[in-house]
């Protein structure tokens, strides 16, 4: 059987809708409902991904924002909250359990006195790269049945509809 011509759950839920509320325009939960359980099934590599590095899912937020700030690996707590979509009191809980793990550490800003830097330590950024680097592993095998192209169209496609959505 081509992939083209196969049912899944969703088809299901939407013939059935359909077909109980005949009235109704179902083709939004066509994609969406896909986009909701792509997104559960790629959190639960996430998260397995993120293990094998020993990192909670918002400790590699934290360690990919200051990896991919460049060398020297550091940041204000302001930056990582922009970057990480928390609130002051979240990151400043979650650099503290950082710290205590020896994941980061901080130090004070040489341009400002009063301002704080945090910095990757070296085991956060050996976490880091191991967990990234099983992450886009495991991720390239999600993506597998898909061609290059076939990837490159739906990454275009949920750009535009993410940017729509903003």
């Amino acid at each position: 059987m081509n992939v083209r011509d196969s049912r899944d759950t969703v088809d299901e839920i939407v013939d059935a809708w359909a077909r109980e509320h005949p009235s109704l325009d179902f083709s939004p939960l066509k994609v969406l409902s896909r986009v909701s359980r792509l997104a559960k099934q790629l959190e639960k590599t996430r998260r397995a991904s993120f293990a094998t590095a020993e990192l909670e899912p918002w400790e590699f937020d934290v360690l990919a924002a200051l990896r991919r700030a460049g060398a020297p690996h550091e940041l204000s707590p302001k930056a990582l909250l922009e970057q990480t979509y928390v609130s002051s009191g979240t990151m400043t809980n979650r650099i503290d359990g950082m710290v205590r793990r020896d994941l980061v550490q901080r130090r004070t800003d040489p341009n400002d006195g009063r301002g704080v830097l945090v910095s990757m330590t070296a085991s956060g950024r050996d976490r880091v790269d191991a967990a990234i680097s099983h992450l886009v592993q495991a991720e390239a095998e999600l993506l597998s049945g898909l061609s290059r192209a076939d990837q490159e169209r739906l990454a275009a496609l949920l750009r535009r509809l993410s940017i729509e959505m903003a």
